[in-house]
């Protein structure tokens, strides 16, 4: 199959209308081609090309940055010899300088189907200040590697973050390419938008269910996001970030697993199969020890799970729901232990007063079904399966991969 990349490097034909424009790259580390050459080299290769600039999103184009809040500055780049703008330092929208050093903006961003995932709102800013700029942009499409399942509440208006674009669900089902015609039509953008396709990805494909297995390398398009079992737990896990558990940051398997010291998973596993085993599903949850280097519990042995999606024994691509495991498992740890401190407090992608939780969930309700000692398993499920009903239905009008 061909990635957006590919087909604009080997079509010269679809290249054509970036002649005499001067063009600008929104990338990061895992933008490269088949042959893994990073995006910025090859097209800067391409005599027809003319690359001015080159912005970079959060943790950087090449990737420099480990955390969450860690800011990139602008540089020159030693190679090329063109201006690197940061949309993740002192702005996280392109200033009217940065606009001014461009006519056309293909942006080439690996996703993971998330809507927490930052590189989404990023892209949704570029867009908006492209319409109001009158400048053009491409997105370079990609595959979302966590497939086409829907998952997750939905943003509550109000809520908007830099880990919350809109009123998407937890979990979208989209590529970048149809985010981006999204975002045109429900921003109202009067916008120059053009997607360059995939050819030959089908989400339903085993054993990837998105990722072309087999046939392209994982680069990480962040730190964190090592390889495809992180990017199919992730729309789970991101919400350990708004916890006191560990979400394995400073560790080999970032994201696929939680823990803390002194936790009683055994019991914890016995209480989440007794309340919602269904949620369990499609997945393997394993007791798991990890001591972290870094991040939280740096240094301690922390008692933890780590959620098993590798292969077709431990995955089940079409009943696997991360949001529901995760949730499920905070609400064990409450009925077991009512007054465990699991919410993180702290300032979050820029958020001083709201709790993490809640700005990664787009609302309170997650955290509300989970202190709430009279609420349900049903209660949660059903408020859920009415927000990915209404997203399908809504997202359907703007799939490009049928």
């Amino acid at each position: 199959m061909q990635f957006g990349l590919d087909r604009l490097i080997e079509d010269e034909e679809l290249r054509k209308p970036l002649a005499g424009k001067r063009v600008a790259l929104l990338a990061h580390p895992a933008s490269v081609t088949r042959d893994l050459s990073h995006a910025l080299d090859v097209l800067v290769a391409l005599p027809e090309v003319n690359v001015t600039a080159a912005f970079g999103a959060q943790h950087g184009l090449r990737g420099d940055k480990q955390d969450n809040m860690v800011e990139s500055q602008d540089y020159a780049d030693s190679v090329h010899g063109i201006p690197v703008f940061s949309l993740y330092g002192e702005v996280r929208r392109p200033t009217n300088i940065m606009m001014d050093s461009f006519d056309v903006l293909l942006i080439d961003l690996q996703d993971l189907g998330c809507r927490v995932y930052t590189f989404i709102t990023t892209v949704r800013y570029v867009l908006e200040e492209a319409a109001v700029a009158g400048k053009s942009v491409w997105i370079l499409d990609r595959p979302n590697p966590a497939g086409r399942p829907v998952e997750g509440l939905r943003l509550r208006q109000g809520w908007e973050s830099f880990v919350g674009s809109g009123p998407l669900p937890m979990r979208h089902g989209l590529t970048m390419g149809e985010l981006a015609l999204w975002f045109v039509d429900t921003c109202r953008l009067e916008l120059d938008l053009k997607v360059v396709e995939m050819n030959g990805w089908n989400p339903e494909l085993s054993p990837g269910y998105g990722w072309p297995l087999e046939e392209r390398s994982w680069v990480n398009p962040s730190p964190n996001a090592p390889n495809l079992s992180m990017a199919r737990c992730y729309s789970g896990t991101v919400m350990l970030e708004g916890t006191t558990l560990s979400e394995g940051r400073g560790t080999t398997r970032p994201l696929e697993l939680f823990g803390a010291p002194g936790l009683d998973v055994a019991r914890l596993l016995s209480e989440m199969r007794a309340l919602a085993p269904r949620w369990l599903y499609g997945c393997t949850p394993r007791l798991c020890w990890f001591e972290p280097t870094f991040h939280k519990y740096a240094g301690e042995l922390c008692c933890g799970v780590q959620i098993h999606v590798e292969d077709t024994a431990h995955y089940k691509h079409d009943i696997f729901r991360p949001w529901r495991l995760q949730a499920l498992a905070f609400k064990a740890l409450r009925r077991l232990q009512p007054d465990y401190d699991l919410w993180r407090v702290f300032e979050y992608e820029y958020e001083r007063e709201r709790l993490a939780i809640d700005v990664i969930n787009g609302s309170e309700l997650l955290r509300e079904w989970v202190d709430d000692t009279d609420a349900s398993i049903s209660d949660l499920d059903s408020l859920a399966i009415t927000d990915e009903k209404s997203w399908r239905e809504e997202r359907d009008g703007f799939l490009i991969y049928t």
